[in-house]
């Protein structure tokens, strides 16, 4: 599968250089390993990440497409759907099957049909609107739901400091 997914990695990372997409740039860690890309989010516009430049590392199994790739934020963020560490949890990100836990749909998981450009989408879609009902950071989850002006200060700051740190 690695040859597959080489060649399908390199022909994705090509088409985003020949036509980035707006809200998100993409590129190789290092020249050598295609498994690995740094990604820049810019935080979307009408959101309280508007104006924070967001880097994180998109690791891509061997297996890709068949398995999905993680995604961790680098840059500080504050968000239901993002552990403490970085780590983004979305259902597109969790392996294909059924849920064992019986939340998510098999049709809402991981599919070889997803690329990177339609994760990142997803990804900056999920800032726009979290889903708390499945927090992953459950302190942010909580503060969205009880303390929404307080969220909305800390997540306005850390956009701010994203900013400067550029």
């Amino acid at each position: 599968m690695t040859d597959h997914s080489t060649l399908l990695l390199k022909k994705q990372l090509k088409e985003l250089t020949k036509r980035p997409v707006e809200g998100f740039s993409a590129g190789l860690v290092d020249d050598n390993n295609i498994f690995e890309w740094e990604i820049m989010i810019m935080g979307p516009h009408d959101t309280l990440y508007e104006g924070g430049f967001f880097r994180a590392i998109m690791t891509f199994p061997k297996e890709y497409p068949l398995m999905p790739p993680k995604m961790r934020f680098t840059t500080d963020i504050y968000h239901p759907n993002v552990y403490p560490n970085g780590d983004v949890c979305i259902s597109i990100l969790h392996p294909p099957g059924e849920d064992k836990y019986g939340y998510e749909q098999a049709s809402e998981r991981w599919s070889p049909v997803h690329t990177v450009e339609t994760i990142l989408i997803s990804v900056i879609s999920m800032l726009s609107s979290p889903n708390d009902e499945s927090p992953a950071n459950i302190e942010a989850a909580k503060e969205w739901r009880e303390n929404y002006p307080s969220y909305k200060k800390k997540v306005q700051r850390i956009a701010r400091r994203s900013a400067e740190e550029m």
